[in-house]
C-alpha cells in the first residue's frame, strides 16, 4: 500500500505530529467479549444465530447500527437489546488482551512527545475504564468515544472530537494520523482530511483497506509508518 514517495512509507517523510488510535481491533483484542455478548443477546430476544464470521461484523460500528443492519433487530426491540448487550458486555469487557507491541508503542510515542488521542465508536463510559485497566490511559492526551445514546457515534464525528481535543491541548495536528482496523476508521479520517493507517491484526474484511494511506502487519511496521522508533520489548 505504500510507495517510496509516500510520506507515510516506513522510514520516509516527516513523523506524525499526533496519533489517533481506535480501540477495538487496534489496541485491544476485544472480539471475543463483543461477539459472545452479541450472540447471547440475540438469542435472548429470539433472533437467529449468526456464525463467528458474521458476528465479527459487529466489532467496530456503533452497536445500534450493527444490530439493525446485520441482525435485523426491530425498532421496537432495539433499546432493550442494546441494554441487554451492554449488561453482558460490561461484565466481560475488561477481560481482553492488548495486541502484541501496542502497549509499548503507546508508551514510546508518549515518551517521544507525540500526543495521542483515543478515537473509538465505543461508548466513552466503557472505553475509558478499558484503557485504565490496561494501564494505558495516562499516555493519552485526549480520550474520545460515543455518547450513551449514540447520537454522536459515527467515526467521522469521533475523529473530529479527537482533533478538537488535541488542538485545545496545544497539540500540532498538522501531521495527525488515524490508526484503525476497519473501513469506518479510514472513512472517518478522510472526512476530517487526515490520512489513515489500517492495521491487519484487527477485524477488517477484504477490501476495507481501500483509501488507507498504508497497511501494516504488526506494531513494528506501524511505528515505522508513523516515523517512530520500533516498540521496545519490555
Amino acid at each position: 500500500m505504500t510507495t517510496p514517495a509516500d510520506p507515510l512509507a516506513p522510514g520516509a517523510g516527516t513523523p506524525a505530529t499526533a496519533v489517533l488510535l481506535d480501540l477495538d481491533g487496534t489496541i485491544t483484542d476485544s472480539a471475543g467479549a463483543i461477539t459472545h455478548s452479541i450472540s447471547e443477546s440475540l438469542a435472548a430476544f429470539g433472533y437467529p444465530a449468526q456464525t463467528p464470521a458474521q458476528l465479527l461484523r459487529f466489532v467496530g460500528p456503533p452497536i445500534r447500527d450493527g444490530l439493525q443492519r446485520f441482525a435485523g433487530v426491530t425498532d421496537a426491540d432495539l433499546e432493550a437489546v442494546v441494554a441487554d448487550y451492554r449488561d453482558r458486555y460490561g461484565a466481560r469487557m475488561l477481560d481482553v488482551p492488548v495486541f502484541p507491541g501496542m502497549a509499548d508503542l503507546v508508551r514510546d510515542l508518549h515518551a517521544a512527545g507525540v500526543p495521542i488521542a483515543l478515537a473509538t465508536s465505543k461508548m466513552l463510559t466503557m472505553a475509558r475504564p478499558i484503557l485504565e485497566y490496561a494501564g494505558l490511559d495516562q499516555y493519552f492526551t485526549v480520550i474520545c468515544g460515543a455518547t450513551a445514546d449514540e447520537t454522536r457515534s459515527a467515526k467521522a464525528d469521533i475523529v473530529t472530537d479527537a482533533l478538537d481535543g488535541l488542538r485545545a491541548a496545544g497539540a500540532d495536528v498538522s501531521g495527525a494520523v488515524m490508526v484503525g482496523d476497519r473501513h469506518h476508521d479510514v472513512q472517518g479520517a478522510a472526512a476530517n482530511g487526515i490520512p489513515a493507517v489500517l492495521v491487519r491484526w484487527g477485524y477488517a474484511q477484504p477490501g476495507e483497506e481501500a483509501g488507507a494511506r498504508a497497511v501494516v502487519a504488526d506494531a513494528g511496521e506501524l511505528a515505522a509508518v508513523l516515523g517512530a522508533a520500533a516498540p521496545a520489548r519490555r
